[in-house]
């Protein structure tokens, strides 16, 4: 492939030198749309190798980073009017059920590009962005929650990281690390989901049933927000994150110095550590999380971005291309790793020797991420999207954890009920 490329380049200079009225290919111009600027890098190097081995239909991007709110709102506007929207863009997976209101979404079915490779992804991934059979989103990353541990914390405390396999050794070794070091354990989001989302996800549960009923206040959340609760106010492992929430400046600030022994969040969030606890830089291990009982799932896919080609694109076919080679292929999975240390949704590629080389993340955590992803890569459950779901999670932030873990001004079984009769409604 790579042979026929390099002739082909060849003969486009050949013609170029030999005609001088001959003009090379012009570039379809394709336009997308984002809220994060790191994505925008990883479309344009995207972009950049698509041009390298198409000569004869190169694509120039042009791309509109917006904040979360504004281009998810112009967005939905441009959708439902039929007017102004770009061939693709990014849709984060909290708001992306309002995208799958109505018979047919204004949003192109990928199931061409997605089901040739599915076998070789993390499937969980893509159920979170379809409908009705149809794929109409494709993820950065798997976003698999994981235990960051500070190894300095658990050695001063005799405490084995390794044999942390269930929930109960967890809190065991939390009150080790307490009367070891006086750090706590552990940190506990209340004005985001992150803590308490992917538990009750690893528990088996979510926040509706396949069906799209509302169990948020079903018996097994109780639970889990009760243990929440406990970790804090019982067992005192465990404080409510400084700043509310694991991505506060304030929060960078207590773990950088040292503050937790743990800390439980996606793999993305490695790029927070290196970028905003840079003191911590080669104490830090990756590990599953516990199980609640052995043999039980030790992860949850959590966040995420689907990227989608709108119903409006006059260029659906070679945007699909594009995606396809971008997201899809292996050499696109492994630069979702190089270029945003993120976790690929193609599992197959975690143990190609690119993910091992050396790059800011495998210089703070360490070069055997990928070996631990691959044992837990089949314990990582879909999470149920209903049109409501956008709702639930800004309940969730609001309301849930704050009102049980924080104020204390409601008990987990009178909190879950209160919101899942407000997604009743």
């Amino acid at each position: 492939m790579r042979r026929i490329t390099a002739w082909l380049l060849i003969l486009i200079v050949a013609l170029a030198m030999a005609f001088p009225g001959y003009a090379a290919p012009k570039a379809t111009t394709l336009t997308f749309w984002t809220f994060q600027e790191l994505h925008k890098g990883f479309w344009d190097d995207a972009v950049a190798t698509w041009n390298k081995a198409h000569p004869a239909q190169p694509i120039a991007l042009k791309t509109e980073v917006y904040n979360y709110d504004e281009m998810h709102n112009k967005l939905l506007v441009a959708l439902q009017s039929g007017v102004g929207a770009p061939d693709l863009a990014d849709i984060e997976i909290s708001k992306f059920a309002n995208y799958l209101k109505g018979k047919t979404p204004q949003l192109v079915s990928l199931n061409s590009i997605v089901k040739p490779v599915l076998s070789k992804c993390i499937k969980a991934r893509f159920d979170n962005y379809a409908k009705n059979g149809q794929y109409y989103g494709v993820d950065y990353h798997v976003g698999a929650t994981v235990m960051y541990y500070n190894k300095e914390y658990l050695d001063k405390a005799g405490v084995d990281a390794n044999k942390i396999l269930t929930w109960d050794d967890y809190v065991a070794a939390g009150k080790k690390v307490v009367a070891a070091t006086g750090k706590p354990m552990t940190t506990v989001e209340v004005t985001e989901q992150w803590t308490f989302y992917p538990l009750l996800s690893q528990y088996g549960s979510d926040i509706f049933a396949k069906n799209g009923k509302v169990i948020l206040d079903s018996p097994a959340n109780v639970k889990v927000l009760t243990f929440l609760k406990d970790m804090i106010y019982k067992d005192k492992i465990a404080i409510p994150a400084p700043g509310g929430y694991h991505h506060s400046e304030e929060y960078w600030a207590f773990m950088n110095k040292g503050g937790a022994a743990s800390l439980m969040m996606p793999m993305w969030y490695m790029g927070r550590f290196v970028q905003y606890m840079p003191d911590l830089k080669g104490k830090m291990i990756i590990r599953p999380l516990p199980a609640w009982k052995k043999g039980g799932n030790r992860s949850a896919g959590m966040g995420g971005t689907g990227t989608v080609i709108t119903a409006q694109s006059k260029n659906k076919a070679l945007a699909l291309k594009l995606m396809a080679a971008a997201k899809l292929s292996k050499e696109g999975a492994i630069k979702t790793w190089t270029l945003l240390g993120f976790d690929p949704i193609r599992w197959d590629v975690w143990s190609d020797p690119a993910m091992k080389a050396d790059n800011q993340y495998t210089n703070y955590f360490g070069k055997d991420i990928f070996n631990m992803l691959t044992d837990i890569k089949d314990e990582i459950g879909p999470t149920v999207i209903t049109e409501k779901y956008p709702l639930a999670i800004d309940l969730i932030k609001k309301n849930v954890s704050f009102k049980a873990l924080k104020e204390q001004s409601a008990t987990p079984e009178q909190v879950l009920k209160e919101v899942a009769d407000e997604l009743r409604k």
